[in-house]
């Protein structure tokens, strides 16, 4: 598989909300990235409603009908329903299949009646946890394509959040073990979306079904919740920082095997996807407290063409359903968004949106669009392995984070930043050399199966 070696768009200036290079057009009708914002809302089963098939059925279809009638009742005029997988979906296929047919019936039923623009995400579960199973060759494994074989033939949308590399990653996030992140997340996560995404994309393409994307929520976003907000942290914020350049190149594996977006919305690392492909993304920002914080809360919307909740538990609010009302909240927002194109004045609110985050953290900082095109111009210019082009991207993040004077970061994070970049610049630079330093390393670390990522 050939490495992308070059940038969608010759500079940040490019980039905007709304628009892609790529636009993607699902097969029920709706255009994503062709000139505005769509809210895509995710809801989450309350505990206890997963049991079984016609619970749990139940409990989407309200959630998924409340958002559907919620935009009609504001008046929004388009969204993207996604259902994040729960185990029991994709381990029990039949599951996952029946209730996104159910949902693409609902969705044909309000456009019929109402004329809403809409689209049916389904994120299929990586139930294949790599310090249980192996990753290529498992029940789980078998569970996890039959899920995309059966969901693919009715949803729009088809996504994963894979888990390759993640039983290293939790190895060495705990201990600060920047070789072993870049390793776990740039190599292993890497060649493992290799294996796994050709495979999606071919079941994707048969059924019309659009081939979405990956993110790096189980490495990169782990690095994020343990660093945390300004109260209190386990790693530093810088790290994580680091962790989400690395988590860019592993992202990128999806596009480079025929995904076409729009990534998944828990993937901080869309900006620098998007600067290198031009494909179509989600964000999630300020409208995921209800799932975490970010510290990301309005930039991560500045080159976004679906606008994401994260998730939220399905439940009763003063103002409705949890699943309505974050539908109404993620209309609005995307409401302002398209009237600042419609006006002329999209630069104008995309820099309120970047200059309201660009100093509140690093890992904010870096997914500024100039930033994260810098970052994406690193991994396309390194391309000659998953190692060279994570490790670039890496000392890129680092290199930006350490020259603007306005971001100011504390003795430790920046004594900390300063030591991971100093053992990335003593890193091997042939790829090999650096799998065989990491096998030696790493070969005791529980769950970790060279042979599962072909290694």
């Amino acid at each position: 598989m050939k490495l992308i070696d070059s940038m969608a768009y010759s500079s940040p200036e490019e980039m905007m909300f709304g628009f892609a290079k790529k636009p993607v057009t699902t097969k029920s009708g709706l255009v994503i990235g062709g000139g505005s914002v769509i809210p895509e809302i995710t809801t989450h089963p309350r505990p206890g409603k997963e049991h079984d098939l016609a619970t749990l059925s139940r409990e989407l279809e309200r959630a998924n009908f409340d958002a559907l009638q919620r935009c009609v009742s504001v008046g929004h005029p388009s969204i993207v329903i996604e259902n994040e997988h729960v185990f029991q979906m994709t381990n029990n296929p039949e599951w996952g299949a029946e209730i996104s047919s159910i949902s693409c019936q609902m969705i044909a039923d309000f456009k019929s009646k109402y004329g809403l623009n809409a689209a049916y995400r389904s994120t299929i579960a990586d139930i294949r946890k790599p310090d249980l199973v192996n990753l290529r060759d498992s029940e789980r494994t078998e569970k996890v394509i039959e899920s995309f074989k059966l969901c693919a033939k009715t949803a729009d949308i088809v996504s994963i959040e894979s888990l390759g590399g993640k039983e290293v990653f939790d190895h060495c996030i705990i201990r600060n073990d920047i070789t072993g992140l870049l390793f776990s997340q740039a190599v292993l996560g890497g060649r493992d979306m290799q294996w796994l995404w050709q495979q999606i994309v071919e079941i994707a393409t048969e059924n019309q079904c659009v081939p979405g994307g990956d993110t790096d929520c189980a490495q990169a976003n782990t690095a994020m919740f343990m660093a945390g907000g300004f109260d209190g942290k386990d790693i530093p914020h810088t790290l994580a920082a680091l962790t989400r350049a690395i988590g860019a190149s592993r992202s990128l594996v999806a596009y480079e095997c025929g995904a076409l977006g729009p990534g998944k919305d828990c993937a901080y690392e869309n900006p620098i996807i998007k600067a290198i492909t031009g494909v179509p993304i989600s964000t999630e920002g300020k409208t995921s407290a209800c799932a975490h914080s970010d510290l990301c809360g309005n930039v991560i919307a500045a080159v976004c063409d679906l606008w994401s909740n994260e998730a939220v538990q399905y439940q009763n609010m003063f103002g409705g359903s949890s699943a309505a009302v974050f539908t109404e909240i993620l209309g609005y927002d995307t409401a302002a968004m398209n009237s600042s194109i419609m006006l002329g004045f999209e630069k104008q609110y995309q820099a309120c949106l970047i200059n309201s985050d660009r100093y509140r953290d690093p890992q904010a900082f870096i997914l500024c669009p100039d930033n994260a095109w810098s970052i994406g111009k690193a991994i396309v210019d390194n391309a000659n392995s998953l190692y060279e082009r994570g490790r670039a991207a890496a000392i890129t993040c680092g290199e930006l984070i350490l020259a603007d004077e306005q971001l100011m970061l504390t003795a430790i994070e920046k004594k900390s930043l300063l030591g991971y970049m100093q053992e990335l610049n003593t890193l091997p630079d042939n790829e090999a050399d650096f799998i065989d330093l990491c096998l030696h390393k790493y070969q005791k670390v529980k769950g970790f199966l060279p042979a599962a990522y072909g290694l």
